[in-house]
């Protein structure tokens, strides 16, 4: 990246390090995800004060993430007052941590990859789909941040429904502004030919979570575009299903016994009632593997600050719920807070079955253990149920850092081999990537 080293990191910039910036970033789910694909994040930016609050509390504990410790902001605030780049006295830069590694303040060009999970109910089916002409609408301000930012790669992540037919003149348009070509824009309705920010769009493809061993059918649509420099003659490819399902009865028997123990431990009528309420949510969740969507949960919902307290879906979602054993009418106090409250008649004994809690709705989300969520029950249910799941973006992650690393080691073996043919110059990683199936550009 041709940057100078910095007084106060005397090591400078690694060509190793693959930077991130990530907008819409929730508790993490997105950002979790690239860190395990070996992004390291210069900045994670979330309007919602209680997911940014999870996001600097897992950051400043973490071992793991020591490297953000140092390095990252997590800007609380809204994504349309970011300013990445400094402009002039008058503008400064939010991404201030990150000048101790670059050794000078961030530029245009200098970033790896700008990622999002860009606010989705401009395009679900859960509601109005008004598409573009929702407010919420974030996919003008992450074109503008690519263009500002000019990263080597973009990732954007919705749900499904934007991939409906209503939604094709959007899609272009948006893939136009990336890499050029003809598409109408949406406000004024005029057919343009855009010159494009020099990206290659590796289409929009629809990722299943439970193909990632998530135990949890959550489909959602992601766009990968690389810079045409960068990506040249290699292949981008999709990731593939890790293997079989993962059902719910898997993901969570151990801590439903964790959370049935103290009450089997008492003895007399509870001890007897928790065993049989224990036995009862195995026997169902066990028995929904056998079914053809291999006993994994239904999407997970968030829902919004507008309706109420948090449950798991609406009445369809609730029935496939009561299949594996789980009430959904809401979520249950902790494992703690229910030991301590005595709210297990509510949340472990109902007849329906218990009710999980916000630890057990991170274990279907695909969250790791030691995440831990800030804000009271209802807000911490609604980072879970809205989050993107870590193990989906960290197989997408790995697909993007496959190209990226392979064209570092492609334009370093040019510099040192001025003159070389681009074949004699390919990397192992672009090697490889031809021999996998899925390939698209």
């Amino acid at each position: 990246m041709g940057l100078q080293a910095h007084q106060e990191d005397p090591m400078g910039p690694s060509d190793d390090v693959l930077t991130s910036i990530e907008i819409c970033a929730g508790a993490g789910g997105q950002a979790i995800g690239l860190h395990e694909a070996g992004f390291k994040h210069l900045a994670l930016v979330e309007i919602d004060p209680h997911a940014a609050e999870t996001l600097r509390g897992n950051i400043g504990s973490l071992e793991e993430w020591s490297w953000e410790r140092d390095y990252c902001d997590v800007i609380s605030g809204d994504v349309n007052n970011f300013i990445p780049i400094a402009s002039g006295r008058e503008r400064e830069s939010d991404v201030k941590k990150a000048r101790k590694y670059l050794g000078k303040p961030l530029a245009k060009g200098d970033l790896h990859l700008l990622a999002g999970g860009v606010p989705c109910p401009p395009f679900s089916h859960a509601g109005k789909q008004l598409g573009k002409d929702d407010e919420r609408d974030l996919f003008p301000r992450i074109l503008e941040l690519a263009d500002e930012l000019r990263p080597e790669a973009v990732m954007i992540e919705n749900v499904r429904g934007i991939k409906d037919v209503k939604f094709e003149e959007y899609r272009t348009y948006i893939e136009a502004r990336l890499q050029g070509g003809w598409a109408k824009h949406p406000v004024t309705g005029i057919v343009e030919d855009f010159d494009g920010l020099g990206y290659r769009v590796c289409e929009w493809e629809v990722l299943e979570a439970s193909d990632f061993g998530v135990p949890q059918l959550r489909p959602r649509a992601v766009l990968v575009a690389i810079r045409k420099d960068v990506l040249g003659d290699l292949k981008f490819v999709w990731p593939t299903a890790t293997g079989s399902p993962r059902s719910v009865f898997r993901a969570l028997e151990k801590s439903m016994e964790l959370r049935y123990d103290p009450y089997l431990k008492m003895g007399g009528d509870i001890a007897r009632l928790a065993e049989e309420r224990l036995g009862r949510w195995k026997e169902k969740a066990r028995k929904a593997e056998n079914r053809k969507d291999f006993g994994v949960a239904p999407t997970l919902v968030g829902g919004s600050k507008k309706h109420g307290g948090a449950d798991l879906g609406p009445s369809r979602a609730k029935a496939a719920w009561d299949l594996l054993g789980v009430s959904g009418v809401g979520v249950a106090n902790s494992h703690e807070e229910s030991v301590r409250k005595k709210t297990q008649d509510r949340d472990l004994f109902r007849p329906t079955g218990p009710m999980l809690t916000v630890e057990q709705a991170a274990i279907i989300q695909g969250f790791p253990g030691n995440w831990k969520f800030s804000g009271g029950k209802t807000a911490q249910y609604r980072q879970v149920g809205n989050a993107f799941p870590p193990p989906v973006a960290a197989a997408v992650g790995k697909a993007i850092a496959d190209v990226l690393r392979a064209a570092h080691e492609r334009d370093r073996r040019k510099a040192v081999t001025p003159g070389a043919l681009p074949g004699q110059v390919t990397s192992a990683f672009a090697d490889n990537a031809d021999d996998l199936q899925g390939a698209h550009v």
